[in-house]
């Protein structure tokens, strides 16, 4: 069956966000770790999570990914903000440590005009600082759409971040649709050259969770603005493509289009039946 989920609301708590998963038919979610538009984070309470553990044991709840604020930049001219940015992921990773066995994804940052390789070394130096042994969550890279000075427009940015990374196991890639299509590359034309070239530049095994989103823009825009889930340019056939793929359909899937509850529940049901059919 398609592990499929969407990004849910962590206001009221992990039991919270399970039952809301529960009533959209989703068996995983995204969510925020703490403020997404800054680093205030509320004080985790042991009790419910017990609650939600025991809930997501029941329904199948996993894997679930935590998403890091946004405004984080790893690889920032300023030291004051690279120092924010490990600092909170960091505390990120240890309120992981109540849930553990799951994901961590954030966003490689902007070099903001130091170089590619000034970015790439910031961010492999940031995780090489908080990444432990003794951790139980995988931090994931997330795939960019090249605007400005974005890191990981481009598989090699990735790959380079990961070979500089001493802890490997610790580390995967969080791949976006809708991110991917406006770096240019084209999953609707081309899934297959895509996935193979993302296999010889990262390795398939570095996978590990996909963002499901339509684009509004067309290939190549590098603008990254999300789209529902075949009212964008990359398309429902293309996207149904994706989660059919025989390398990408055992993954889980996250939806971050631009919908409440009721227009999640409708992409679930959707993508469901299109991961049943056969192309």
């Amino acid at each position: 069956m398609l592990k499929i989920g969407c990004h849910l609301s962590s206001s009221k708590g992990y039991e919270a966000m399970g039952k809301t998963a529960v009533s959209i038919k989703a068996d995983t979610f995204q969510f925020f770790t703490r403020n997404p538009r800054g680093t205030r984070a509320k004080a985790i309470k042991e009790e419910d999570v017990k609650k939600f553990l025991e809930l997501a044991d029941e329904e199948g709840i996993t894997p679930i990914l935590a998403h890091a604020p946004y405004i984080l930049n790893a690889c920032s001219k300023d030291e004051g903000l690279r120092d924010l940015a490990r600092d909170t992921m960091a505390d990120d990773l240890l309120r992981m440590e109540y849930t553990p066995g799951n994901m961590y994804n954030f966003h490689p940052g902007c070099h903001v005009g130091q170089g590619v390789e000034a970015g790439i070394a910031y961010i492999a130096d940031m995780m090489n600082q908080i990444l432990k042994p003794e951790q139980h969550t995988v931090m994931l890279l997330e795939t960019m759409a090249g605007k400005g000075s974005e890191i990981g427009g481009r598989f090699e940015e990735l790959r380079e971040i990961i070979d500089r990374v001493e802890l490997k196991d610790h580390v995967g890639v969080c791949l976006d649709t809708c991110h991917i299509w406006d770096g240019g590359y084209d999953i609707a034309g081309h899934l297959d050259q895509v996935v193979a070239e993302f296999d010889r530049v990262i390795g398939l095994e570095k996978l590990k969770a996909i963002h499901l989103n339509d684009s509004m823009n067309p290939l190549g825009a590098r603008k990254d603005r999300h789209a529902k889930i075949g009212e964008g340019h990359i398309g429902y056939e293309a996207l149904a493509r994706v989660v059919r793929h025989p390398k990408l359909r055992s993954l889980p899937f996250y939806l971050e289009t631009p919908n409440e509850l009721d227009g999640y529940a409708r992409e679930i049901e959707m993508m469901r039946e299109a991961w049943e059919k056969q192309d």
